[in-house]
């Protein structure tokens, strides 16, 4: 069990690291493109593309680790005002509300794959290649956020710290 805990963390983080290098590549790509526009140049078609679909991606791959490092924004006006134990109540039915959002999500995401897949979608802007290339982060992103948000519902940790206000 321990591996393949092993095994799912060095994944939530290699997609987390891989969002953060596309990040890098929208900075590097919009600063040439504007340096190009600059020089009276139209800059090649795929730089756009390629940026396009790194949004998508860096949301995508970047979320489950996110989740696990408790970065997604929520309010915590409610939860510091109420008991301990309520607390606790309420963070793991929000938790389980995360759950059932997530898989929701991630079996429309599989009927999209299955759908691209079956129809032989391509994208054809600057590239020509399969769609479910661009669709496959959406069941992977949102099984692996069900996945972290159970660890909310089952584990000690909590969603919620019971502090309003920022914590850094």
């Amino acid at each position: 069990m321990a591996a393949i805990s092993r095994t799912y963390s060095a994944l939530v983080y290699a997609m987390a690291f891989i969002a953060g290098a596309t990040l890098v590549w929208l900075m590097i790509s919009t600063i040439i493109s504007v340096m190009m526009r600059n020089l009276a140049l139209q800059p090649p078609a795929w730089l756009f593309t390629s940026a396009e679909y790194g949004i998508l991606y860096m949301t995508m791959l970047g979320a489950p680790w996110l989740v696990r490092e408790k970065g997604h924004v929520h309010i915590e006006l409610v939860t510091a005002a109420l008991p301990e134990g309520l607390r606790r109540v309420l963070s793991r039915l929000v938790a389980l509300a995360c759950v059932a959002v997530c898989l929701i999500l991630f079996w429309k995401g599989v009927e999209l794959v299955q759908t691209n897949i079956a129809r032989g979608d391509f994208d054809t802007r600057a590239y020509y290649f399969p769609r479910w290339i661009l669709t496959i982060a959406f069941p992977l992103s949102f099984g692996l956020m069900a996945i972290e948000f159970v660890r909310f519902v089952f584990g000690s940790d909590l969603m919620h710290t019971g502090e309003a206000g920022i914590h850094e």
